[in-house]
């Protein structure tokens, strides 16, 4: 892909020149590798007016930069001609889209990132991204309401694919069907945050790693809520507008996390440290902003992998292994024990050492 052969040749090296252009916008080629034997054109056409489209440019053009220039709606036309079949990077955000065409990206056969945020977009059609081998899609800060997870398959070949989501009026995801002609979406990173939702959505099945549900008004988080993502590694919980209950389990489903967030909750609730049970590998737990403040041992214990946690006002405690004054008797094991203290001290302190 056109992306990851400019990372490789980045290393290489990189002179940047300016290229003639279409009247009001900007080329810069970019060349790479030894004598200067692979380029890459990046087209700004931004803040220029709807007028612009459709645009012509260069035949080898990697990036397209359409923001903030009034688009109300892009269709396959908009988005054809020479230079468009390579494109890797398409930025449409900050315009007044409201909905697309279903064919709109049939043709850009590269693409691999898609920015389509800060617009008015209501909907999104079927399949309207299979064309394209995309790896990153921002929908942020428009005004989706009901989704569904089919929406992202892609032509990725099962590359991993990040999907922004946040600032919407999303309530409900609806699940890929498990019958489905096309196979379901490779997504690994997904941002629900500032939504709607008031349980966990079923994403059951999808190959997260990444998840983040911050501001949205959950309430509860149930046993089975995280069914299905027994992959997940990182979740983020923070600054709920709900007030919400954790009960007993509530994560017995992500045996693999490693990173918690449940700061900026005032009025969380629980029922006790037994919430924690069954996260063996989690490293990283923030509490911060929260009325929560477990005793470290209640942690540790349920919490085995624990090396740091964030609770109160900049208070952090962080892991350590106390070898004691006199050598363990053989079969004995070190004692383990979180040291609390203020976030300022200790960075002036410098990092303990585990």
């Amino acid at each position: 892909m056109l992306c990851s052969l400019f990372l490789l040749l980045l290393a290489v090296g990189r002179v940047q020149t300016t290229r003639p252009c279409f009247p009001g916008c900007q080329c810069e080629e970019e060349t790479f590798g030894l004598f200067d034997s692979f380029s890459l054109i990046r087209v700004d056409c931004s803040s220029l007016g709807p007028h612009i489209v459709p645009v012509p440019i260069p035949l080898d053009t990697a990036h397209l930069d359409l923001s903030s220039n009034r688009l109300e709606t892009v269709n396959e036309s908009v988005l054809a001609g020479p230079g468009y079949t390579t494109l890797a990077g398409l930025d449409l955000s900050y315009n007044l889209l409201t909905s697309i065409m279903p064919s709109a990206f049939s043709r850009l056969r590269y693409l691999e990132s898609l920015d389509l945020s800060h617009n008015g977009l209501a909907a999104l059609p079927a399949e309207i991204f299979t064309s394209s081998p995309l790896s990153d899609i921002n929908l942020s800060h428009n005004r989706l309401r009901e989704v569904s997870i089919s929406a992202f398959t892609t032509h990725s070949q099962g590359r991993a694919l990040h999907v922004d989501l946040s600032h919407n009026l999303i309530h409900r995801l609806l699940p890929h069907p498990a019958r489905a002609s096309l196979p379901a979406p490779t997504i690994q990173s997904l941002n629900l945050s500032w939504n709607r939702f008031r349980a966990v959505p079923d994403l059951r099945d999808l190959p997260l790693r990444y998840l983040s549900l911050d501001g949205n008004p959950l309430a509860t988080i149930n046993p089975d809520a995280f069914m299905g993502l027994a992959g997940l590694t990182h979740l983020s919980l923070a600054s709920l507008q709900g007030i919400l209950h954790l009960p007993p389990h509530g994560f017995r489903e992500l045996p693999g996390l490693q990173v918690l967030d449940l700061s900026g909750n005032p009025k969380l609730k629980w029922a006790g440290a037994e919430v924690f049970s069954g996260l063996g590998l989690l490293q990283e737990l923030d509490l911060s902003g929260s009325s929560l403040v477990p005793l470290p041992e209640m942690l540790l214990h349920h919490l085995p992998a624990l090396q740091s946690v964030s609770v109160g006002q900049d208070v952090q405690c962080r892991r350590l292994v106390r070898e004691g004054a006199y050598h363990r008797q053989p079969g004995s094991s070190p004692k383990v024990v979180l040291h609390c203290g203020d976030t300022q001290e200790s960075a002036a302190r410098g990092p303990d050492i585990l």
